[in-house]
């Protein structure tokens, strides 16, 4: 009996006494221990329960408690899919970030570990360095700390779409880890680059050292490949920012994060980081090569080619003529189509675990390449708080657009026990993304529907002359206040033919519902509009037009209605004023500030103590977000003292608008328009602070400039290769931003066809780039001998058997018609006009040739996908054809 009741005792505490030894690694049974959800970005947040976190809105993950603390525990800096080399494999309960603790130090010593070289090791033990800005006192009652975040850049796999497609992820994860301070902390950042490629991080909108803001080639050295970098600063500011890379086309496949700086005194509300993204499942560097040949793959995804048909059939076929003869392209608001957009990663995101009466603070981050973002809340008002890390006065609206890179602290209100969208509409309106707050049923926000591209289209008509310059606005219609897009909105000059199929073709988040009613944005467009006059057009009044009828009025907001809470009045200094007109050209997608690319232009030399101004005109189709690196700016928008500092200033078509900022800093910053396919096509400057000390990393600065814009420069091709049954035809192209090697061929196959082939090179001139010389060499071939024939120009045609060196000149016509006028080394001379690509509908296309030798072609091609065509035409020389067409 005694031996019965001592093994009935060990069997009782024996498994206790094992899992309380830490010599042993023995789970506890589930009945004795519960399940912990804890945060991986702060892991003093503890749940019995799954949830999302109060503090960086991460879901929580589970981990088991443990039951005696061990003591100097160690936990493993990296996700638990990544164990570091030559190191045991860590538990997978660890966060991938370390976590902070009391007294300004990171839990565990990261030194006494085997670690990959740290690229600039040096930093580690050097003292902190501030930025040149004016340091905000955290308050007396924080102990500022030292916080240690390291950040694992890796390949990843990801599956938006339904095809599996390659991506860059941050601690295997996009977007990357939302990344928490308190104003006062010291940041170390350290950057694991398991890529085969190089990379850096920008710290958008943070006042730091210049040699720790992250663009390679301009204030550091690109992290190499396999190795760590430190980025080190004091947390001198708070607000919402971000993080991203600044390597070539990184951030639009996913290395992209939110930034926390948070008060000390910060308000007990729940705050959640929403970071806005899109997402393409072509590579990146694919998207800038078809956007810069021209081609209009995006507008055929997305149903917005306005071709003649569509024109002819809602009756602006003279809308789509003078558009044309004007030398515009189709009418667009944005150029990429996009397969997603996401909200924190998701199509849609979930936050269950508010409840009726609950204010939430939405800390909102535009992480888009290149998409704007259209906000409504199905709950109520939207609040604006801040923007770009700066507060404001709080201001009410219905809506507002958020630009690439751009920031805003948002405050709703989830008005009962329901789930309620907070709805980000793409610009473009072809899909939308959600954040659902709270639970039970849903309530979506009324969806917006598809833009009127021809009453666009006839509006720019009127705007555009025809060197292609814009109409300036003036001063009084900046600053947001006059949407010239307004007149594309449905939901503001009403419906038009294909409504029912338009709202079918828009795909917001599962769950919404077709809208209750419109409402009649005044506050925005009409007080604008008034005195205002249009050159050539006569805008329609919104009473013009079949408005949907609403009880209230949309409040939308623009940047004149942002108020600073203090005074942000520059010191007195000397001033520098500086005058930027915004230009490209869409033809051929070069995007310039005063028809210079970074790397045509100069750095333009600032003092440490000036004020500078900048006074920039938008004359260009498109929008700008313009991005300052370092600074913050002030916006004068007639709020006087209090004028808004911002980082990005998103600046309309036909805009003027006046910033300024004190330069306190030293070093190079980086200013540039932060749609990443405007960026690296050439549309930025750098100001450069005088006798400012060389930088430590950067020891041959005309070596880092040539190596800044050589993406910049990088040559791209393109080609069109037919094979149909007569012959072959095709075209190669090898185009940079300002020159043009082409090569076209026409082989038949019959004997009497012939061989002919042309050569060019040349440079374009001109901001729209409408002018090109070029030399070249045409070879023509036929063993067939024919009587010779004389040309319209009077001269006998040599076109059987040519070899020749040519010059000459091509220049884009009214109706986007090339005409080209050369001579040839045997002193011959060609007049050719032609049109190619003119949109019959929103697939075919018709090309037309003519020249004086009286050579003559008219061909079809049907786009069947973006590399392939069905093709026919006629040519004087080869006669009839079908076949297939292969385009890259």
């Amino acid at each position: 009996m005694k031996k019965i009741l001592a093994l009935m005792l060990f069997l009782s505490f024996g498994p206790v006494t094992f899992a309380q030894h830490e010599g042993h690694n023995m789970p506890a049974k589930p009945q004795q221990q519960s399940t912990i959800y804890t945060c991986p970005m702060h892991p003093e947040v503890q749940s019995t329960k799954p949830g999302t976190c109060p503090k960086c809105g991460m879901a929580l993950v589970k981990q088991q408690p443990k039951t005696v603390p061990k003591p100097a525990p160690k936990p493993n800096p990296e996700p638990a899919s990544q164990s570091k080399p030559k190191e045991p494999a860590k538990p997978a309960a660890k966060p991938s970030v370390k976590p902070k603790v009391q007294g300004g130090k990171t839990a565990g010593k990261e030194a006494e570990k085997p670690a990959p070289q740290i690229q600039n090791g040096d930093e580690k033990n050097e003292p902190v360095e501030k930025a040149g800005h004016k340091v905000e006192s955290p308050g007396p009652a924080y102990q500022p700390k030292t916080v240690r975040y390291d950040l694992y850049v890796k390949d990843t796999v990801v599956n938006y779409s339904g095809k599996p497609k390659k991506a860059i992820a941050i601690n295997g994860q996009i977007p990357a880890p939302a990344l928490t301070f308190t104003q006062g902390d010291t940041a170390e950042i350290y950057v694991h680059n398991n890529l085969d490629e190089e990379t850096t991080i920008h710290w958008h909108g943070v006042f730091l050292p210049n040699r720790f803001d992250g663009v390679p080639w301009l204030t550091q050295k690109p992290i190499k490949p396999h190795s760590t970098y430190l980025y080190k600063f004091k947390v001198i500011q708070n607000g919402t920012y971000w993080y991203h890379s600044h390597s070539a086309f990184q951030e639009q496949s996913g290395m992209y994060g939110a930034l926390i700086f948070i008060k000390v005194n910060e308000p007990e509300i729940p705050a959640i980081p929403v970071v806005l993204s899109d997402w393409t499942d072509m590579n990146p560097k694919e998207v800038h090569r078809y956007l810069r040949t021209a081609n209009d793959w995006f507008g055929i995804q997305k149903g917005a080619t306005q071709a003649y048909a569509e024109a002819i059939r809602k009756g602006h076929f003279k809308t789509k003529l003078t558009n044309e003869w004007k030398r515009m392209l189709a009418m667009d608001v944005s150029d990429v189509a996009y397969e997603k957009f996401l909200t924190n990663g998701k199509p849609a995101n979930d936050q269950p675990q508010f409840k009726g009466g609950d204010q939430v603070k939405l800390r909102v981050v535009n992480g888009g390449a290149s998409t704007y973002f259209w906000l409504t809340y199905s709950g109520g008002k939207i609040t604006v708080v801040a923007n770009d890390g700066n507060d404001v006065e709080p201001v009410e609206v219905d809506r507002l657009i958020i630009a690439p890179s751009e920031t805003y602290d948002l405050l709703v209100t989830i008005p009962e026990d329901m789930q309620y969208e907070f709805l980000a509409t793409a610009e473009d309106r072809t899909h939308s993304t959600s954040l659902w707050l709270g639970s039970g049923h849903k309530m979506p926000a009324e969806p917006l529907g598809r833009l009127k591209y021809f009453e666009g289209m006839k509006m720019m008509n009127g705007m555009m002359k025809m060197n292609g310059d814009m109409e300036p606005m003036g001063m009084q219609m900046s600053l947001q206040q006059m949407d010239m897009n307004a007149v594309m909105y449905p939901e503001i000059t009403g419906e038009e033919e294909g409504r029912k199929k338009a709202k079918e073709t828009l795909k917001p988040a599962a769950g919404n519902a077709m809208p209750n009613g419109q409402k009649t944005d005044t506050t925005r467009t009409d007080h604008a509009m008034q005195g205002h006059q249009m050159q050539g057009h006569e805008m329609q009044s919104h009473a013009g037009h079949n408005m949907a009828a609403s009880d209230e009025n949309l409040v939308t907001l623009n940047y004149a209605m942002l108020r600073a809470t203090e005074k942000t009045t520059l010191k007195t200094g000397p001033e520098k004023v500086l005058r930027f007109e915004l230009t490209g050209n869409m033809n051929r997608y070069v995007w310039t500030i005063d028809n210079k690319t970074v790397s045509e232009s100069d750095k333009i030399l600032i003092k440490k103590g000036e004020n500078v101004k900048i006074i920039m005109y938008n004359n260009s189709m498109m929008r700008h977000p313009m991005h300052l690196h370092g600074h913050d700016f002030r916006v004068l928008n007639g709020q006087g003292e209090y004028a808004p500092l911002k980082n990005v200033i998103d600046i309309m078509p036909m805009e003027t608008d006046t910033l300024e900022f004190a330069a306190f800093e030293s070093g190079d910053w980086f200013f540039h328009c932060h749609i990443l396919y405007h960026m690296m096509a050439g549309m930025g400057r750098v100001f450069s602070y005088q006798n400012s000390p060389p930088n430590p990393e950067l020891q041959d600065p005309k070596m880092s400039w040539k190596m800044l814009n050589m993406e910049e420069r990088m040559v791209l091709p393109s080609a069109q290769v037919g094979i149909e049954s007569n012959g072959s035809d095709g075209e190669l192209m090898l185009g940079s931003t300002r020159w043009q090697a082409t090569t076209e061929w026409r082989i038949g196959f019959k004997k009497e066809y012939g061989l002919e082939s042309e050569t060019y090179l040349g440079r374009y001139f001109g901001k729209m780039q409408w002018l090109f010389p070029f030399i070249g060499f045409d070879y023509h071939h036929n063993s067939v001998v024919n009587q010779p024939e004389e040309t319209l120009l009077g001269q006998t045609s040599n076109q059987n058997n040519r070899k020749a060196v040519v010059a000459g000149v091509q220049y884009m016509l009214p109706m986007l018609v090339l005409a080209e006028a050369r001579v040839d080394s045997e002193g011959k001379f060609r007049f050719q006009l032609r049109r190619e690509d003119i949109p019959l509908t929103n697939r075919l296309r018709l090309n037309l040739m003519g020249n004086s030798d009286k050579e003559y072609m008219a061909g079809l091609r049907y786009l069947v996908t973006r590399h392939f065509a069905i093709s026919t035409h006629y040519d004087s020389d080869m006669k009839y054809g079908a076949g297939i067409t292969f385009i890259y």
